[in-house]
């Protein structure tokens, strides 16, 4: 599916009718309602629900046919439901509905979480220094924060297996790799070879987001702080230091070029933003944590990305993804920094 056909994809009159009757009966909103797609379309879709009154969030997933395993946004509703026992910064999730119950696809309605989303730059509510400094600060101390929730008082002990979670990760992301449709791969092979080499024991087990960066944050302009984090999609049980890693690889580095996700956080390089080394430094006063193996968190998250926009370039040449990552150079992007980080340049 194209990203054209999955943003093809609206509430027409009569799903939005059913929608606003569906949204009535949990009592949530009244009579008729508007929608308007919010977020960038590449993976669930998610909606912007209003009645005039009140605003809701709807996310479901992209139209069928569905891979396994992929796009479940009831899932993502468990995890939300269960953080929100810890109080921690997520959307209350306020309703979710069965594929057929609405549409033929599952969905769910979560409270709307108001404030800035920054990506290449940050608004002028937070023109300063120390505004920028605070921010950085909340990114990491939240990522923290999640990797302290205890999962069993949440509910959430069976999202995942952390027991051997860096190799497995390896063993599908080169499994994943091998779907890709071949090429060169000998770049691919050292860094995994270099990978499998130096895994370290697992650092413990937590909820992680593997998607955290500030793009998918809410930030509140008034207090400088992250107000609600989003896409909890590829969220798991795991090792807390690849979050860590997955994080810092997608903040960007002066001097350095951009990989496709700190593109994505380029106001991060606006004065008064932290530094990684100073947020991977605060991440261990916060945690207590051992960071001395941080580089191979790095290199692996940087590598995982480069297998996973390899899978997509090659469902794009295909004629079955999103044109986006035909794109020249995003691979590369993540494997020279990779190789950088690893000291295995040629």
């Amino acid at each position: 599916m194209t990203k054209a056909e999955t943003e093809s994809w609206d509430w027409d009159e009569t799903t939005r009718e059913a929608l606003g009757t569906f949204l009535a009966q949990h009592g949530i909103t009244q009579g008729p309602v508007r929608t308007r797609a919010i977020g960038d379309g590449h993976s669930n879709l998610t909606f912007l629900v209003s009645d005039g009154k009140r605003g809701v969030v709807v996310r479901r997933p992209p139209p069928p046919p569905i891979p396994k395993g992929a796009h479940d946004v009831l899932r993502e509703a468990t995890i939300l439901t269960g953080l929100s026992k810890a109080d921690y910064a997520v959307p209350r999730v306020l309703a979710t509905a069965e594929a057929g119950e609405l549409l033929d696809v599952p969905l769910y309605v979560m409270s709307y979480a108001p404030g800035a989303i920054v990506t290449e730059q940050t608004p002028s509510a937070l023109a300063t220094a120390e505004q920028r400094r605070s921010v950085g600060h909340s990114l990491v101390d939240t990522l923290a924060r999640l990797h302290a929730v205890d999962v069993t008082e949440v509910g959430l002990q069976d999202l995942g297996r952390p027991t051997g979670f860096n190799l497995r990760h390896i063993k599908s992301m080169w499994r994943l790799l091998d779907h890709a449709g071949g090429g060169d791969n000998s770049a691919f092979e050292q860094l995994h070879d270099w990978l499998v080499d130096n895994a370290p024991a697992e650092s413990g087990a937590a909820i992680v987001h593997l998607d955290y960066r500030i793009g998918n944050l809410v930030i509140d302009e008034a207090t400088a702080s992250v107000q609600a984090v989003l896409d909890w999609e590829l969220a798991t049980l795991g090792d807390p230091l690849l979050d860590l890693g997955n994080f810092l690889v997608s903040v960007p580095v002066r001097g350095r070029a951009l990989n496709p996700t700190a593109e994505l956080s380029r106001a991060l390089l606006e004065d008064g933003y932290p530094t990684r080394e100073e947020l991977a430094e605060r991440y261990a006063e916060d945690t207590g944590a051992d960071i001395s193996r941080l580089p191979w968190y790095e290199v692996m998250s940087l590598w995982k990305l480069a297998v996973l926009y390899e899978y997509s370039r090659d469902k794009a040449a295909g004629g079955s993804g999103d044109p986006y990552y035909l794109t020249p150079g995003l691979v590369d992007s993540f494997l020279a920094e990779a190789a950088e980080i690893a000291g295995t340049q040629q």
